[in-house]
This record gives structure tokens, sequence and C-alpha cells, in this order.
């Protein structure tokens, strides 16, 4: 099971959010210019995330979007959910009547998979990206980089976002 783009780009994009909303509506050209993320494309996923009523939006100048729920009260599961994502090892894409000799090997992977991503928090993620942020300070540290499966290294006295 992989992980596609538009869910990796989903929990980079509300990450980025949680972590620079300081009282205030963000913008998405902001978390655009921060992450590399296309701006129409973070305007399709906010469409989404805002549906599904992870975080509203604020119109006019100084506008942008919150988070509409608290940290604790959202997980990466719920992210990726509501971008449409689906969460399927199985080689029949979760149709029924799957005639593959190991669909339900697969479907537990999917059962153990998505009770994994429930249980991450953003509140955890958050969390643990300010103590990596704060750690640069002290040197060359390894720091979340959600765009990529490896994580990237900050050089002393910068951080890297």
């Amino acid at each position: 099971m992989r992980l596609t783009t538009k869910g990796r780009f989903a929990v980079t994009a509300i990450l980025d959010l949680a972590l620079s909303q300081k009282g205030g509506p963000v913008s998405l050209a902001g978390i655009s210019e921060r992450q590399g993320i296309s701006l129409s494309y973070l305007e399709q996923l906010f469409g989404k995330l805002r549906r599904n009523e992870l975080v509203s939006s604020v119109r006019g100048p100084g506008g942008g979007y919150l988070l509409a729920k608290n940290l604790e009260d959202v997980s990466v599961a719920d992210i990726i959910r509501a971008v449409d994502e689906p969460i399927d090892a199985t080689s029949c894409g979760g149709k029924e009547n799957c005639h593959d000799d190991q669909n339900d090997l697969w479907a537990g992977l999917n059962e153990h998979i998505f009770d994994f991503l429930s249980s991450v928090k953003l509140a955890t993620l958050v969390a643990k990206q300010k103590e990596r942020r704060a750690g640069v300070a002290g040197g060359t540290v390894q720091i979340l980089d959600m765009r990529d499966k490896r994580p990237a290294l900050a050089e002393p006295g910068t951080v890297a976002a």
C-alpha cells in the first residue's frame, strides 16, 4: 500500500496550517511557498478539507484558512479520508466479490494501516515538528519533510519547513 501524493500533500498542508496559524488565518499562497505545492492544487485540497469541516475559510483581505477542530481531534486518517484518498492495499481496490486468493491478507493490512493512521493525531505531529525546530539551534538535526519519506537535514541556525 502506498500513500498517494494527494494524501501526503493534504497532511503536509494541514500540518503547515497548524504550525502557522498564530491566532489568524493562513493564506494558501503562504503554504504553497513554504511547502512547494502548487496553489491551484492546494485550492482543490482545501475545498475538500473545508467540506469535511477540518478547516474553515475567512474571506477578504488578511483571509485564509484556520483549523476547524482541535489538534487532538484530527487524525491523519481523517485528513486522508477528507481528500477522498482510499486506504486500500487489496488488488481489487475495495470492491466486493473479489477473487484474489490473498484478499483477506490485504484487507487485514488495510485495517492495520487505517488503525495506525487513526491513532496519529495532528497534535502529535505538530508537537514533534516544534520539537525538531527548537532543536535546530543546537546543531544540525533531522526534521520532518512530509513531501518525502526521508528526513531533511537543516543547517545549524536555520529552520527547514
